[in-house]
């Protein structure tokens, strides 16, 4: 059988050819036509099992036949496959080919052809051009992405570490063969991936291709996802050709003809090739940041829509245009926008900031300098101009921006615009009313000015799915033409989802009843359903009345609420009804509309008292007897309805949203401007037409209004001369809409200062001056509800400063194009805000050589609640009210929320109702407190009880709580400690079982719900079984350091940046099997180092029959190690073949303990690269803020520094990494020098740990400056052989140059007798620093000027008389010195190369450190303070005191004057109050005395009556003074003056060397020689 092609000409010659099953032809057609000596078949290892034999032997049969005929030897076939994706994209692979075809004597007389996708296209395309300066080559594209996109065009390239595509050729390809055959082996997500370029290339060059697009969509599916088998070489012929097998191959011959024509018209893109970039410039600047979790066609999608937008907001393109783009990508599955589910789902909490999407368009090629440059459409099927066009910054961030910021209009310089006119978008209410109307009614008919809206959309596919009615758009989507099915309906084969729709919901429910049966192989019931918001929204009463009418409906989750399953049973029954209609008018609209179509005539009678939203019933009759329908009003609220068939009239208008109309309206009267909305008058069938007559004009206004329009003229402003006070009632209803709009309008009223209050059925507003409004600083949460947004984008026009308002897409449900029309037509000033947190910033510093590679996932909302769970009696809410002090945050407790609600305790409802009823209320607690529309959504911690977890449905709440953003944290305790508790607290009702089976049954649970957990070590209980003050202050102390990090407030995390300054950064790698056997020896075995490494795999349970299980176990360890250290933690588990203990063939093991380090807010995770590819991905989306080190460590030298593959492992590294860590085995010298070459390529990427094993190795670790592996003495052993304890790098780096001895001084006088030269020297000799620390006496600063100026000087201490002559040498003088307004440290520093001298003060660091640790809760520090003496030193008190959070500050001297002197100094920063008598009434928790010891100052007993403070006497000989001895007596904290000195000291040490000081020696010693 012959096979029929089509052909497309590029370029002078018909080289595109497709069809189905062109095996054969593709080989006899290349042998015959491209002559070769030599045929190089290049495939993937995807494709090599299903074609590659087929194809080898097509080719081997052609080539002898033609050598027969020509009496010749017949060619030779070469094949090599690859393996699949961008990897193989590179010069390595480049090179391999080419070798290999040189060792096989391959020549210039060769025809290369590529099989397969993109990246094998451009591969070979680019060894075709330039093997043997160029030979021919075919393309043979497998993807429909690379049929329509990369075979074409002669683009050629690969991938280098810079970037993608840098190094390549244009070379065109002799043919271009597409297979449609190939498609049907393509997953459906691929072929949606090339669907996104088909409809690309239609929408900006053929509107008859794109309407073929649109009205297709099922055919074309059918023909690529569920044609007949391949075997029967069905389509290869136009006689076996299905019809969606033909419109398959149009469109993508359509495609495929535009990119040829472009092509051939600009081969090397001079602009009109540009085009073809249509949606890609704001795709790419996304798919940089989510690649590989979206497909570049995923990306694309998104990317057109956006563009679209862009066109839109600039006034070239209409609204029908874009959602008829946007419709038709979502048909084929493709996202159109960042938040669709699907999309969340593969990209997880990974947030795609809209200043690094700029970042990325940048380096744009189609840009013009800084200028970008984007496709804009005028219409479908053709662009504003034949080339891409210039955009600014501003307009590209307002479309991409997921926030406004609203500026007042009454601050515009023109002020508010006088006088404006418009028309709103087609009624939502009228629009859904009329699409299922037309779609039950006899004929056709052109429905206008439909609102293209999601909640119409929904409409719309769901009678689609019904089988209601054929739809088909004209008019460029300005008509929708419905040709209706007269009440022919089916139940659908997937269930009818209505997002957020509630108008949908509400008709679709009683439209299910009324198909008559199912069919047989079908579903036996319709689904309808919702999003989480309107499973919320109850349609109890309408269930009612249907079940009640014979209907089977069946709620599937919860009764009276979707999803719903309705089962037909003959269709809808009929006759009398009776229904509630004091909830909802929709209720009675949806039984009216389906009402003619019942089997008896319906006589609809409402109940419940008044009738919610009259004019809205009024609404739909009117417009069921503009369809034919007769419905009689009878009394008592009684419809009766005829039976019969809605007839389409030949035009429905639908007319504009009068709703909609009161924004701009009210815009009008707020600023005082004229505003007058077209289409909207006194005839109107909508209630909200009179808005302006009812409300406006009694409030001021002045108003017009004929029948087809509305004129608004507000009154000038004024300021009220009293408190006015609105109430706005019967509007109950309002809280079962989109969001409970009266909860949410006075919770975000409250943020602008406004009081205001809810009513029972409505709200109380207290009227404010507009200068006394201030606009929220997070800005106006929306909760998904257009009505909030467009009321309160009304409001921002007139408050000062701007105002931000959030989830501004909201709007698209009624007014798509609201936020262009309030600045185009309303004159409101308009920019893009996005609050959400930049990749670039949560790579903590790091710089990235490609942006996306290692795409975090993080950056949940910081400022959703944090749900804290677990047992009874760990602390949940002891801790979870530190939490919310720690983060400015509220605190609720689930039960204290349902005793609340219920008006009881939860003891007495157990009691009474039992516990699974408990179970029950309480989640349906927890889901009111976590609603999307809840005031506790956002900024709250909530303590729940121990056994929120029982339930499925409760889990299932937490961990959705999570997917949108927010975190649940695991509290967990001791269980022995816990029950120990437990039996001593009678205060909660018990399940009358064994705790321990209690918490083995719910640990999984609260594993599996958990994003975070934090273990509340505690060392011992008191003997009375409760936690000791001291301990709950320590895990305080704990929490307040994990809740900066998981909130990213403050990482912890090391400067590992290639610019930093300074000594290299170090980890030590600890080596114990149990933590609690080397306390006293942890914190001197992480003096000086910048980390710390727990390495995981050498932990060993030495009880592992014991309660805790190993995870457990992991977790206590390391809350142990941050009890003892505070430097950041780097999570380990190493396995067996990278050198570790961990089993090599346990990857969901590792990754499981890998996710439970990130759980714990490790700052650091290595990760090996060794395992697959998916579970490392898998780990960066949930990485948080920790940093991932991806590390390879090779123990069988495989990876030569100077060989290929050290560079592929570097590349993997890059791919997942935050930090690189290649470790090799050192065999000699030479070895250290290849990886030092190694390490000078890479200066411009990601921090790069590069060390040797091995005792030759060392000289890598001692040259390696970011994060070198350290042992120590007290370590059982070495963790790598080879390692060497921090004193050795820093001692072998001095000898081989790498760190100079520096000098440091003491400048002063007298100072012979200073401790500060022990404290220094001692630092510098425990870690093996070379520098020297030596005395500068002087009484005159000038003499030290030789030491300052010195090339090896590398700071100073600075003491009396001096701290303040010093400035005059200073190049800079920090914050804290300026206020404190004296000097006592300099340090060298260099900034772009240039040395630079730098004054601290460290003074009153050293009474912070030491004072803080003494007071029960640092975070709560004592109220008051006393600051005795006006000398320098109690300036630096003082500002101890103001930085300790101390409010009330109090100073004494004996000299008066010079008190308020001092408090006159400080008064612009900090109230101080004077004095003038020590028996004042004051009540001090803190005390510092900076007067000398011998100055007789006794203080008054009553100074230290009533609280147990703190004393700080600076005055150190002797070391325990009259006052501290004074004070002790009465059971104060004391704090001597040495101890003072000796902190900030260490505080100078750590300015000086960038380390942590190695404390306990330095005071040890400094104590030691003080006592002598």
């Amino acid at each position: 059988m012959a096979t029929d092609v089509s052909k497309v000409s590029i370029l002078g010659e018909e080289s595109i050819i497709l069809g189905f099953h062109l095996t054969e032809y593709i080989a006899s057609d290349v042998v015959n036509n491209i002559p070769a000596s030599n045929y190089v078949l290049i495939t993937d290892s995807n494709l090599a099992p299903l074609y590659l034999e087929k194809y080898t032997s097509c080719l081997q049969e052609a080539c002898q036949q033609k050598a027969e005929k020509a009496n010749e030897k017949p060619a030779r076939i070469f094949t090599r496959i690859l393996p699949p994706g961008e990897t193989s994209k590179s010069r390595e692979t480049k090179d391999a080919i080419e070798d290999w075809l040189l060792s096989n004597a391959v020549t210039r007389d060769t025809c290369f052809l590529a099989m397969g996708g993109g990246v094998i296209g451009d591969l070979v395309g680019f060894v075709a051009a330039t093997f043997m300066r160029g030979v021919p080559f075919v393309q043979v594209p497998t993807t429909l992405l690379a049929m329509v996109d990369s075979s074409i065009g002669g683009k050629t390239a690969i991938d280098t570490p810079a970037g993608k595509n840098l190094i390549g050729a244009f070379w065109q390809p002799k043919r271009i063969f597409m297979d449609m055959i190939f498609l049907k082996t393509l997953p459906e997500r691929e072929f949606s991936n090339g669907m996104a370029e088909v409809i690309k290339t239609a929408a900006i060059w053929s509107e008859s291709d794109f309407v073929k697009l649109e009205s297709g969509v099922e055919a074309v599916r059918q023909a690529v996802l569920n044609s007949d088998d391949a075997s029967l070489k069905q389509g290869s012929s136009l006689a076996t050709r299905t019809p969606e097998q033909t419109l398959l191959l149009d469109v993508i011959l359509g495609s495929a003809r535009v990119k040829a024509h472009i092509v051939t018209n600009d081969e090397r893109e001079g602009g009109l090739r540009g085009l073809l970039n249509f949606g890609h410039s704001i795709g790419h600047g996304i798919e940089a940041l989510v690649s590989p979790l979206l497909l570049h066609g995923e990306c694309v999608s998104i990317g057109c829509v956006k563009e679209a937008e862009l066109s839109r907001n600039l006034g070239h393109l209409n609204p029908v245009s874009v959602v008829r783009l946007a419709r038709c990508l979502s048909s084929y599955g493709l996202p159109i926008s960042l938040d669709e589910k699907k999309v969340k789902d593969r990209i997880g909490n990974l947030y795609c900031h809209v200043d690094d999407i700029m970042t990325v368009m940048k380096v744009d090629k189609k840009n013009q300098g800084d200028k970008k440059r984007i496709v804009l459409l005028a219409k479908i099927g053709q662009t504003l101009e034949p080339r891409a066009s210039v955009v600014a910054d501003s307009d590209i961030q307002k479309i991409l921006a997921p926030e406004q910021l609203v500026f007042p209009a009454t601050e515009l310089p023109s002020g508010p615009k006088k006088t404006f006119e418009l028309t709103t978008p087609g009624s939502k209410s009228i629009s859904n009313r009329a699409l299922l109307i037309a779609a039950l009614g006899e004929g056709t008919t052109r429905v206008k000015n439909l609102l293209h809206s999601d909640d119409t959309q929904y409409m719309l596919a769901a009678l689609t799915d019904l089988g209601a009615a054929d739809f088909e758009w004209e008019d460029n989507g300005e008509t929708l033409v419905v040709h209706g099915g007269a009440g022919r309906l089916q139940v659908p084969n997937a269930e009818l989802y209505v997002g957020n729709a509630g108008t949908a919901s509400r008709f679709l429910t009683s439209v299910l009843t009324m198909i008559p049966t199912s069919q047989p192989q079908g579903p036996p019931a319709a689904i309808l359903t919702g999003n989480a918001r309107m499973k919320q929204r109850p349609i109890a009463p309408l269930l009612t009345a249907l079940r009640s009418n014979g209907s089977s409906i069946a709620c599937v989750e919860k009764d009276g609420f979707l999803p719903i399953a309705v089962t037909p049973n003959g269709g809808f029954r009929g006759g009398r009804i009776e229904l509630s209609a004091s909830i909802s008018s929709q209720y009675v609209s949806s039984i009216l509309l389906c009402a003619p179509y019942a089997k008896t005539p319906v006589e609809l009678v409402l109940t419940g008292g008044q009738v919610i939203s009259q004019p809205y019933i009024d609404m739909t009759i009117a417009m069921m007897e503009s369809f034919g329908a007769q419905v009689e009003r009878l009394p008592e609220n009684t419809y009766r309805i005829k039976q019969g068939i809605y007839r389409n009239p030949e035009m429905y208008l639908v007319e504009s949203d009068a709703s909609s109309a009161t924004y701009p309206l009210a815009l009008a009267a707020i600023t005082g401007s004229t505003c007058t909305v077209t289409s909207i008058g006194s005839k109107s069938l909508q209630g909200d037409a009179t808005f302006a007559i009812n409300v406006l004009r009694p409030m001021g206004c002045k108003v017009e209004q004929t029948e087809t329009s509305t004129t608004v003229s507000g009154p000038p402003p004024s300021t009220p001369s009293q408190e006015n006070i609105t109430r706005i009632t019967g509007i109950a209803n309002q809280r079962v809409k989109e969001c409970n709009r009266i909860a949410a309008m006075v919770h975000e009223l409250n943020k602008f200062g406004v009081t205001a209050s809810e009513l029972p059925d409505g709200i109380q507003i207290h009227g404010k001056a507009i200068r006394e409004l201030s606009s929220p600083k997070q800005g106006v949460h929306c909760y998904d509800d257009h009505r909030i947004a467009m009321s309160f984008a009304v409001l921002a026009s007139v408050v000062p400063n701007g105002t931000i308002i959030q989830e501004k897409k909201c709007v698209e449900k009624t007014w798509p194009t609201w936020w262009d029309d309030l600045e185009r037509k309303m004159g409101v000033r308009l920019n893009g805000v996005d609050q959400g947190q930049l990749q670039t910033d949560a790579a903590a510093g790091f710089k990235k050589t490609r942006p996306g590679n290692n795409a975090s996932a993080v950056l949940a909302n910081n400022a959703k609640s944090i749900v804290i769970v677990g047992m009874r009696g760990v602390g949940k809410t002891t801790l979870g009210q530190h939490a919310a002090d720690v983060l400015g945050f509220k605190f609720v407790d689930v039960d204290q929320y349902f005793e609340e609600t219920l008006n009881t305790t939860v003891f007495d409802y157990i009691n009474t109702w039992g516990w699974e009823q408990f179970r029950i209320k309480e989640t349906e607690a927890l889901k009111a407190i976590l609603a999307k529309d809840s005031s506790y959504g956002r900024e709250y911690i909530i303590s729940c009880g121990g056994g929120i977890v029982e339930t499925a449905e409760s889990r299932q709440v937490l961990k959705e709580h999570i997917r949108s953003g927010g975190k649940v944290l695991h509290l967990v305790r001791d269980i022995n400690q816990v029950i120990s508790y437990l039996n001593r607290d009678k205060t909660r009702p018990m399940f009358g079982e064994d705790m321990t089976a209690v918490w083995r049954r719910r640990k999984s649970w609260y594993r599996e719900v958990c994003s975070h957990e934090f273990v509340a070590h505690v060392d011992q209980l008191t003997e009375t079984g409760w936690v000791a003050p001291n301990d709950w202050l320590a895990i305080k102390q704990d929490m307040t350091r994990f809740l900066q990090f998981l909130t990213g407030r403050q990482t912890n995390q090391v400067n590992n940046s290639p610019r930093r300054l300074g000594l290299p950064t170090t980890f030590v790698s600890l080596t114990m099997k149990d933590l609690r056997q080397s306390l006293d020896d942890l914190t001197e075995i992480c003096e000086g180092a910048d980390a710390v490494e727990l390495r995981v795999d050498l932990l060993e349970q030495a009880d592992k029959n014991g309660d805790q299980d190993h995870v457990e176990y992991i977790g206590d360890q390391l809350a142990i190690l941050r009890r003892h250290v505070n430097i950041p933690v780097i999570f380990t588990v190493r396995s067996k073949s990278q050198a570790g203990a961990f089993p090599d063939n346990d990857e969901s093991g590792m990754f499981n303990l890998l996710q439970w380090g990130i759980r714990w807010g490790c700052e650091y995770v290595d990760v090996e690269t060794i395992w697959s590819p998916n579970s490392i991905e898998s780990l960066v989306l949930s990485k948080g803020h920790s940093l991932l080190i991806a590390s390879w460590h090779d123990l069988n030298r495989q990876t030569l520094w100077d060989g290929k593959a050290i560079q592929v492992k570097y590349d993997l590294a890059d791919r997942f990494g935050d930090l690189i860590k290649l470790v090799g085995t050192a065999e000699s010298l030479q070895d250290n020098m290849a990886l030092e070459t190694f390490r000078a390529t890479k200066t411009e990427g990601k921090p790069l740990i590069a060390i040797n094993m091995g005792a030759a190795g060392q000289l890598s670790r001692v040259v390696n400056d970011c994060f070198t592996p350290i042992t120590h003495a007290a370590l059982p052993c070495k963790a790598a052989p080879g390692q060497l304890s921090l004193a050795d790098i820093y001692r072998a780096r001095h000898l081989i140059g790498l760190l100079p001895a520096k000098r440091f001084w003491l400048i002063g006088t007298p100072i012979q007798h200073s401790m500060s030269p022990t404290l220094h020297n001692t630092g510098f000799k425990v870690l093996g620093l070379p520098h020297e620390y030596g005395l500068q006496e002087c009484h005159m600063v000038e003499y030290a000027e030789d030491a300052l100026f010195d090339d090896n000087f590398g700071g100073a201490s600075v003491t009396i008389p001096h701290k303040v002559a010093i400035m005059k040498y200073l190049d800079q003088v920090t914050d804290n010195a300026q206020v404190i307004g004296a000097v006592n440290t300099v340090s060298v520093q260099y900034e772009h190369g240039k040395r630079k001298l730098v004054g601290d003060n460290t003074d009153f660091v050293g009474i912070m450190r030491r004072v803080q640790p003494l007071m029960l809760d640092a975070s709560n520090p004592p109220e008051q303070g006393l600051v005795i003496g006006s000398g320098g030193t109690a300036r630096a008190g003082l500002y101890a005191l103001y930085k300790m959070g101390i409010k009330k500050i109090y100073l004494w001297n004996r000299t008066v004057s010079k008190a308020y002197e001092l408090q006159k100094t400080f008064e612009p920063l900090f109230a101080i109050h004077v004095i003038e008598q020590l028996d004042s009434s004051i009540e001090p928790g803190v005390i510092v005395s900076t007067v000398p010891a011998d100055s007789g100052i006794e203080l008054p007993e009553r100074l230290f009556g009533g609280i147990r403070g703190i004393i700080c006497d600076m005055a150190y000989k002797p070391r325990r003074t009259k006052l501290l001895l004074q004070a002790e007596r009465k059971g104060w904290s004391c704090v001597e003056g040495i101890e003072v000195l000796i902190s900030q000291g260490i505080a100078q040490f750590e300015i000086w060397t960038g380390k942590h000081a190695p404390m306990q020696k330095m005071e040890q010693e400094v104590l030691k020689k003080y006592e002598l």
